[in-house]
């Protein structure tokens, strides 16, 4: 290809638009999207939460996730070297968004693990075993071994495509992974609505309920956004950085824009319907949190004809969801490694295993040997997803708007999408990227933390 850029030949990069945006969108699509959204949704009036949702996605998110690819794809660099050439007084801010992935890929693979375990137990015949009160859940991960062997298949399972490199692993796995996706929660979705008294849960996920509309679910479905789509953590500056030149940014964004809200609102089929029948209508049984998925939807399995076929493929659903996601994250600590020390990818890929399953460990003894431990009331866990999440996030994402809104300027970005097309929401882009997500992002980090604390 005659315009193959300087990243492509010496870093590896996407061999393909279909590429790009299949990964990105498997880094969008993850824990988040299965159970948060749908949980959010049903708290926040229905189908109002999903109008402001969907209202945000196409600015708020838009705007926050075409400024990092278009960052990745004109530096070609990963995170730190990125925000050292945009401005070297804002090195400092690559280096809190490097910290973002090596915090959450450690503690994210621990989750996964627990995905495995109860995949592993549908697959086999076992997943009776899995319902009730609670009492298998707390069993797995209070117990001193079984939880590590699953975090260990589960960042091994990471680590094997990372290793492979861009093309070859990431790339191909997400054209493999994205399709099987989609099509497991398209099906079982399907499968879920033909239960008795499904159609009543569907209304009720849909439906505007304009009497519960209020700032919180504003609040709720920016939050919900923001976290879902990979913003804020170096993912979509890493990805942006393999590729092409020739390939449209604004189009692409909004082409994953697309799959992840699909997918987080498949999986509100998915899950709103079977547990509004199942509890008769209760909102108290769509709690967040692990309880939703590890405890309810297990006993909402058990009880449906076919529930053992029906928990498989969705755990299958969740697994390949989070496989996704943690790819993203530690191909986003691996490039930094790669680039900042010169170490070829199986080095710095050894070298993020090791540390990962180390800080992963802390995690996993937070809820068994050292369970009686907290961190401002909270266990290990909770506490890195609240400093990750709730803190780091939106500071990184709030300097990179004031960044790109007020010192390089928009044409930073502007220029670089404009290279092969016309912007045709730049408009929008500069009101929004410059006035409304700092403010949306100060709205998020204050609410995140008055709601936490």
């Amino acid at each position: 290809m005659s315009n193959t850029t300087q990243t492509e030949t010496s870093k590896g990069g996407f061999g393909s638009r279909l590429g790009f945006i299949l990964a990105a969108a498997g880094s969008a699509v993850g824990l988040g999207n299965i159970w948060r959204f749908p949980y959010l949704a049903a708290k926040y009036g229905g189908g109002m939460f999903l109008l402001v949702y969907l209202i945000f996605a196409v600015t708020f998110g838009f705007a926050l996730m075409i400024t990092e690819i278009a960052i990745g794809r004109k530096t070609g660099k990963s995170v730190i070297g990125a925000y050292f050439a945009m401005d070297k007084r804002f090195a400092p801010l690559g280096w809190l968004a490097a910290a973002i992935p090596v915090v959450i890929l450690p503690y994210y693979c621990v989750i996964g693990g627990w995905v495995l375990k109860y995949l592993t137990e549908f697959v086999t015949g076992n997943g009776k075993s899995t319902a009730g009160g609670g009492e298998f859940f707390n069993d797995f991960i209070s117990s001193p071994v079984a939880p590590i062997v699953f975090f260990a298949v589960f960042i091994a399972l990471t680590a094997v495509v990372v290793m492979l490199g861009v093309q070859k692993g990431i790339e191909k796995v997400s054209k493999i992974l994205m399709p099987v996706l989609l099509l497991l929660i398209i099906g079982i979705g399907i499968y879920t609505l033909t239960l008795p008294g499904a159609i009543d849960g569907l209304i009720y996920y849909v439906k505007p309920d304009l009497s519960e509309f209020s700032i919180k679910t504003v609040i709720a479905a920016m939050g919900q956004l923001f976290y879902s789509m990979s913003l804020a953590m170096g993912i979509m500056i890493t990805y942006g950085s393999y590729m092409r030149k020739t390939d449209s940014i604004e189009t692409s964004v909004r082409q994953i824009e697309i799959f992840d809200t699909i997918v987080a609102f498949l999986s509100g089929l998915i899950i709103v319907p079977s547990v509004f029948v199942f509890s008769g209508g209760n909102k108290d049984a769509l709690n967040a949190g692990p309880k939703l998925m590890f405890v309810t939807l297990p006993n909402v399995f058990e009880s449906m004809t076919g529930g053992q076929i029906a928990g498989a493929v969705f755990f299958l659903l969740v697994a390949l969801a989070a496989l996704t996601s943690s790819i993203s994250l530690m191909e986003t600590v691996v490039s930094i490694i790669c680039e900042r020390f010169g170490l070829k990818r199986l080095t710095s890929c050894l070298i993020v295993i090791a540390f990962s399953f180390v800080l992963g460990l802390l995690s996993v003894f937070g809820y068994s040997i050292w369970s009686d431990f907290t961190i401002f009331k909270m266990q290990i866990l909770d506490f890195f997803d609240f400093v990750s999440n709730n803190i780091m996030m939106p500071i990184v994402a709030l300097l990179t708007c004031i960044l790109i809104g007020f010192v390089v300027k928009t044409r930073f970005v502007e220029n670089e999408i404009e290279l092969n097309e016309k912007f045709r929401s730049k408009g929008l882009y500069r009101v929004m990227i410059k006035y409304i997500c700092p403010v949306c992002m100060v709205v998020i980090l204050i609410s995140s933390l008055f709601i936490s604390l």
